[in-house]
């Protein structure tokens, strides 16, 4: 009775971390994306597109903070965690306020101080859910959050200028004061939940603090198979932000600029479909065999790109269908390296310490890819629509994921043979 009671209590605790987890990231996209929403039409700086200098700026100040965070992640202590979340949200608003209020093009700055802090949130979210055997579970819950949120924010920041006299420039203010009352409450209340315990720590190893000796040496023990990992996020980053930061161009390219509710509509199916294919990684008990599984669904994830975008191209299927399959493929292959598969990757050879400096160090690499994909369309390929541009990008993504993935695959299967040969025990983690 005391058994069935301890799994009672277990799951439940499991559903409400993930559902505070995800309450508190999608709070965040309320101070990080609404803007993007907005077109600026006919406003240009030096001859550039508004937008361009506005996404930039942001981005170039979340890349930044991705750097600083492989440092402050890795060390953060659990007791700081709420306040450092509650603070650097609330710096980002008040950079909102500083962009509404100020005249452009100075208001321009006021887009990278509010990236800035916004790049460190996911993980010191991510120090909750880390090193449980629920851990994909809870993954799953927080990364469909950034699906659904980017939909979501961005539909209340259209009714904002749909439905009320704002202007575009103290819309994303506005949109922020909207979830502010939701995301005290869910910091608050997720800061509560018990952390991981005996049996957790059995299974994914211990989580504390890491220094920088400690990263060094994981660093170096797993340097050309991250190096690989690496660069397919960042493709995946770069695509990933230019579908979300270019979604109302898009659409207005496909004829669809008219719709508020479009951009829930293609999120909410993409959210549901990968938020279930990864919380059923959690019944995967070796992490051996889940950390190679995990690489193999980002294979199936970039294949799914390429082969939709080519159906699109070729009048096979329609344009909703396409950026539903698109953005489903997208996730499936983006998602993992958010958390679950560093998780396992520790896991799986049992390194005691946080997964998110692993996720911090793609992160940087990922926005700066992200960054430079952004300059080059700007600079280099202006010709293009927005359109055309998202087009050829997902073959590229395909074709170069698909050939980095599989030689990372082969890479860590080598490790785990070595790994298994000089500590036969170790093939059952």
């Amino acid at each position: 009775m005391k058994t069935a009671s301890s799994k009672y209590e277990k799951h439940f605790n499991t559903v409400v971390l993930a559902f505070l987890a995800f309450a508190t990231y999608s709070c965040m996209y309320a101070f990080r994306k609404p803007f993007t929403v907005a077109t600026f039409e006919d406003m240009l700086f030096l001859g550039i597109h508004y937008k361009i200098w506005l996404i930039t700026a942001q981005v170039i100040g979340y890349t930044s903070s991705k750097f600083v965070g492989i440092k402050i992640i890795a060390e953060v202590r659990h007791h700081q965690r709420w306040y450092y979340i509650l603070g650097l949200i609330g710096v980002a608003w008040l950079a909102l306020l500083g962009f509404a209020l100020s005249p452009s093009p100075f208001n321009i700055i006021f887009l990278f101080i509010n990236g800035f802090p916004l790049g460190l949130i996911w993980g010191l979210v991510f120090t909750y859910v880390e090193g449980r055997q629920t851990t994909e579970v809870l993954m799953a819950a927080l990364c469909t959050s950034f699906i659904f949120a980017s939909g979501l924010v961005k539909s209340v920041g259209k009714w904002w200028l749909v439905y009320t006299d704002i202007s575009e420039f103290w819309m994303p203010f506005m949109t922020g004061l909207t979830f502010i009352p939701l995301l005290v409450l869910s910091v608050w209340l997720l800061d509560r939940r018990p952390g991981p315990d005996k049996i957790d720590m059995a299974m994914r190893t211990a989580r504390p603090p890491v220094d920088a000796a400690q990263r060094k040496f994981i660093i170096k023990s797993y340097l050309p198979g991250l190096i690989l990992l690496i660069v397919t996020y960042m493709l995946l980053t770069a695509f990933r932000d230019f579908r979300d930061n270019f979604m109302a161009e898009i659409w207005m390219d496909l004829g669809k600029a008219s719709d508020p509710s479009i951009f829930t509509k293609t999120e909410v199916p993409i959210a549901i479909v990968v938020l279930v294919i990864m919380s059923l990684i959690v019944v995967i008990r070796s992490n051996k065999k889940a950390f190679m599984f995990i690489q193999a669904l980002v294979i199936v994830g970039l294949f799914t790109i390429g082969l939709c975008t080519l159906l699109f191209m070729d009048g096979k299927i329609n344009a909703f269908n396409w950026m539903v399959l698109t953005g489903m493929g997208l996730y499936m292959s983006y998602i993992p390296f958010n958390g679950i598969l560093f998780d396992r990757l520790v896991a799986a050879f049992r390194h005691v310490g946080t997964a998110g400096f692993l996720v911090y160090l793609a992160d940087a690499f990922g926005y700066l890819g992200s960054t430079g994909v952004l300059l080059y369309k700007n600079f280099g390929q202006a010709q293009l629509s927005w359109l055309e541009f998202f087009s050829y990008g997902a073959i590229i993504l395909s074709g170069l994921g698909l050939l980095l993935m599989i030689s990372s695959m082969l890479y860590f299967k080598q490790k785990i043979r070595k790994l298994n040969e000089e500590t036969p025990l170790a093939q059952t983690t």
